[in-house]
């Protein structure tokens, strides 16, 4: 376990470099939108479904316990390197959660609680709540392991409307969110950084700093537009794209609870329905591969979940982010294994 939690450190403490990902928040006429682009070396990646009904073992981490729980709601989520460990998703309440990278980040330090890896606590938020409500209160049952872990913040929506960031700071939640959230926008700085510098157009150079202000920007201009939501919500992660480097561009409808993604090869945008998917624990979890040709409604390609298809995706991740990190044969076989040992409860 140790060397799995060794290779999730330096999978992420490369993105300081490579990774530039946006998000934002966006409720027009009770519509609510989340866009997300997701910026890496590798596009390998599946979508996976999570049941709900599962009892679930944190992966060890150092210098904490591990945290038992059983899944309360299914969700959708993007994975790389290894199923129950995303980058982000959403699930059938309307809670999104999404990562990105923080530097300065500084995590709670060791004490009586459970402490879960950045990529773990996603899912974990995923299956046990509704609301940022929730994820906030979470911060009392379980921290992010403070040694080992990259430096990361996240943005969550809810389906009441709400958002919020979460950021590390002085090793305290930090949490902004109704009036200290007046543009649900984040991107690689700071919150407070960000609104400071975007408020007096002083972004110095720093394609953070910039990206921030570019999606604000066209979210002001929001009620100016005749397009549908989703069309702009696409529009604004097209504008602060960087490049090849964006392998995927994803926007959640809360309001309809759809998922519409895209990937730098394969740039037909593919739709996702939850009410097409089955989340009970005596059912199947359904995996699709991103990284291939289809457009529209994809529910019914979907396949069901294996630890062959779980290897093959981590391997494929593994080996075209090569030239960036190393990950060993042996912890990319522990990786494809761990969802083996969650069954139904």
């Amino acid at each position: 376990m140790k060397k799995i939690f060794a290779v999730v450190f330096i999978i992420f403490s490369k993105i300081s470099l490579l990774c530039a990902c946006t998000t934002f928040f966006m409720n027009k006429n009770g519509q609510l939108i989340f866009g997300r682009n997701y910026d890496w070396v590798t596009d390998a990646g599946m979508v996976c479904t999570n049941l709900k009904g599962l009892f679930k073992t944190s992966m060890k981490e150092e210098g904490g316990e591990t945290i038992n729980w059983v899944s309360r709601y299914g969700s959708i989520s993007f994975n790389q390197y290894g199923k129950e460990f995303p980058t982000g998703g959403m699930n059938e309440k309307g809670l999104v959660v999404e990562l990105m990278w923080l530097d300065g980040t500084k995590y709670p330090a060791v004490d009586k609680r459970p402490a879960v890896g950045v990529l773990q606590w996603i899912q974990y938020q995923l299956d046990n709540c509704a609301t940022i409500e929730d994820v906030i209160a979470t911060d009392k049952k379980l921290r992010i392991a403070s040694a080992g872990n990259p430096p990361l913040h996240y943005l969550v929506a809810d389906a009441n409307g709400r958002a919020a960031t979460i950021e590390f700071l002085e090793g305290k939640m930090v949490i902004h969110q109704d009036k200290d959230l007046s543009l649900a926008v984040l991107t690689n700085s700071k919150y407070d950084e960000s609104l400071n510098s975007f408020n007096n157009s002083s972004t110095h150079g720093n394609n953070s700093l910039e990206r921030f202000g570019q999606a604000c920007k066209m979210i002001q201009q929001l009620n100016t537009s005749t397009k549908p939501l989703v069309d702009y919500a696409f529009d604004i992660l097209s504008k602060v794209s960087q490049g090849n480097f964006t392998k995927w561009s994803i926007v959640y409808d809360i309001t309809n609870k759809t998922i519409r993604f895209r990937t730098n090869r394969f740039k037909e945008i593919k739709t996702l329905s939850f009410s097409l998917f089955d989340f009970s624990c005596t059912s199947t979890a359904k995996v699709w591969d991103m990284n291939q040709t289809a457009t529209g409604n994809i529910n019914q390609l979907f396949e069901n979940f294996t630890t062959a298809i779980n290897k093959r995706i981590i391997e494929t991740a593994a080996k075209e982010s090569s030239s960036e990190v190393a990950i060993s044969k042996e912890s990319q076989e522990a990786l494809s294994k761990y969802p083996e040992g969650i069954k139904c409860h």
